[in-house]
């Protein structure tokens, strides 16, 4: 997902997380529900005899909320990218910014990359160093982020002069 927001006439703040279709409480309810489901059944077949089936139920919900653990962790992720009249900032990660890049906005290109695939990839290049952004989006969010900043440069560039 994209947000552009414009903090003033030559200052602008990108933030970029990826889509998640389960957020907040539906993640809680989503999940209670399936291990109310499979710990139900596995009770239910413990009282009937079949005691083996208790522990593997318990194993089958350790690796799903491991799964879903690594997934939610995954979508956490977040960019920032502050686009001024004189810096360029990247910062990067999950609940706050775990790592954190600037450059003056004269020494720094845009860089767009096609790959073979059709897909694209972004970055910032200075000083011989690109700094990849929007790694976690799909091609429709990467296309829209391509836009923006193209406009944001030229509408930077315009009132620099």
């Amino acid at each position: 997902m994209v947000t552009i927001q414009k903090v003033n006439d030559s200052e602008y703040l990108i933030s970029l997380s990826p889509n998640s279709s389960l957020v907040g409480i539906y993640r809680v309810i989503f999940l209670s529900s399936i291990t109310l489901l499979c710990g139900g059944i596995g009770i239910i077949f413990y009282f009937f005899g079949a005691v083996l089936i208790l522990p593997f139920a318990g194993l089958e919900l350790i690796i799903l909320f491991t799964a879903f653990y690594l997934s939610f962790r995954w979508s956490s992720n977040k960019e920032k990218i502050y686009l001024s009249q004189d810096i360029v900032r990247v910062e990067k990660g999950i609940n706050k910014a775990e790592y954190s890049w600037e450059e003056f906005r004269t020494f720094t290109l845009f860089n767009i990359k096609k790959k073979s695939d059709d897909s694209i990839r972004l970055s910032f290049r200075s000083k011989g160093k690109d700094i990849n952004i929007g790694d976690f989006l799909n091609e429709d969010d990467k296309k829209i982020l391509k836009e923006e900043i193209k406009s944001i440069i030229e509408d930077l560039n315009l009132k620099a002069y």
